[in-house]
């Protein structure tokens, strides 16, 4: 039978994953996590991360089973837990000078038929526990990148009418394609990508808008823009001197809203898939940079935990703009994975902001990055609010309006 997972395109994955998107450095650790699953690719990784210079790679495995043991057979306590001294390691790890990659490839609906009273708080003591490593990822202290794996349950979740491996053949060329990976020089293709990415930043950034606007697709909303935001995309340097690309694939560009000068209502123009439930026909009305009102016609329960995990949690951390025409977009697949669902769509994220999105961010406290607008929160979730139907007009501090999408392209 052959493999429907090419090992030829996953070698290539795993050296993207390394050079272009961590572009780990000699002598670097690297901390990976992946589900037990993406072993083929964990191998590799590890393969390239030491033929690249690699001090010690460490892998941290999960398992679907064993996360639905614990909601099964524990006791209730257990769901207000969490291994806190794992996340402090990690933390100090980073301090130390380790790299961070992510590989995500699980079911994205494993806890869909679980207490969702355990899962959120379960989800909450999480975000607690790993505040520590958490910060130096959001503040860009370290490179860092996510990638993924085609996992079979995954696949089974996308593709629920065919056989496994059917499936599974499908959600690996859409990750293989989304990666860049099929591509002659996969390396090279992730360069011009790059770069095209980054005159979107400099034409935005050159713009210095106070707000964007957003109508269509049942939106009507301004978003106030941080003061001295910085917009972002593709490769980054992050505060370690490093170059990399956070996400494969990634085809946004982002910046930091202010977290008081957000108004008016948006309508999610996709289902957000958190912590193994699907929510769908997200409405928000946001008042003072805060959503007062909120609902949604599938998870309404869950999004309402959510947004009472604290109180930067009913704000807004990002904002990021994607064509409709975006290659995964253009896919017309539902990943149920907001590493590629935001990549389809103009989006917005709750929560914890990016302290590299201001100008000078590195240099700024904590206190300096909050003066100027930046949120603070123990979650950061994307959810997407563009499509065909969206317009964005920029607007500058004396009131001018200048298109930047329109029927959800660019303007120019």
């Amino acid at each position: 039978m052959t493999d429907p997972i090419d090992p030829q395109h996953l070698d290539r994955l795993a050296e993207v994953a390394v050079k272009v998107g961590l572009n780990l450095q000699p002598g670097q650790d690297l901390i990976l996590t992946a589900p037990i699953e993406a072993l083929p690719l964990v191998r590799r990784v590890a393969a390239a991360a030491y033929r690249a210079g690699a001090g010690l790679v460490t892998p941290i495995f999960s398992d679907g089973d064993l996360t639905l043991a614990r909601y099964r057979n524990a006791s209730d306590a257990s769901f207000d837990r969490a291994a806190d001294w794992l996340y402090e390691g990690m933390a100090r790890a980073y301090d130390a000078g380790a790299a961070r990659m992510a590989i995500v490839g699980d079911d994205p609906m494993l806890l869909s038929e679980e207490d969702q009273d355990k899962v959120s708080r379960a989800g909450k003591a999480n975000s607690i526990a790993y505040r520590p490593a958490l910060e130096k990822i959001a503040n860009f202290d370290i490179n860092w990148t996510i990638a993924s794996y085609p996992g079979a349950a995954w696949a089974g979740r996308m593709f629920p009418d065919l056989p496994e491996a059917e499936a599974v053949a499908k959600l690996t060329a859409a990750i293989f394609a989304a990666s860049r990976v099929t591509e002659g020089d996969p390396v090279a293709a992730w360069q011009a990508h790059n770069a095209a990415l980054r005159t979107r930043t400099q034409w935005l950034n050159g713009q210095r808008f106070a707000a964007l606007h957003y109508t269509g697709a049942g939106a009507d909303l301004t978003v106030g823009l941080a003061d001295g935001h910085e917009w972002h995309g593709g490769a980054s340097e992050a505060r370690n001197g490093v170059v990399c690309n956070p996400n494969i694939p990634t085809e946004e560009v982002f910046t930091t809203p202010h977290a008081a000068r957000v108004e008016g209502v948006v309508r999610a123009t996709k289902p957000l898939s958190h912590q193994g439930s699907l929510i769908e026909g997200i409405e928000v009305r946001f008042e003072g940079g805060r959503i007062t009102e909120a609902r949604a016609s599938r998870g309404e329960a869950v999004l309402l935990k959510l947004l009472d995990t604290d109180e930067g949690a009913r704000r807004l951390g990002e904002v990021a703009l994607v064509p409709h025409s975006s290659p995964i977009s253009a896919s017309g697949l539902l990943f149920y994975n907001t590493l590629f669902d935001e990549n389809a769509s103009c989006h917005i994220a709750l929560g914890q902001c990016y302290s590299k999105c201001f100008l000078n961010g590195a240099t700024l406290s904590q206190e300096e990055i909050a003066a100027r607008g930046g949120n603070a929160s123990m979650i950061h979730v994307d959810w997407m609010i563009g499509g065909p139907e969206t317009d964005i007009d920029g607007i500058t501090a004396d009131g001018t309006r200048v298109p930047v999408f329109r029927k959800g392209e660019w303007a120019e």
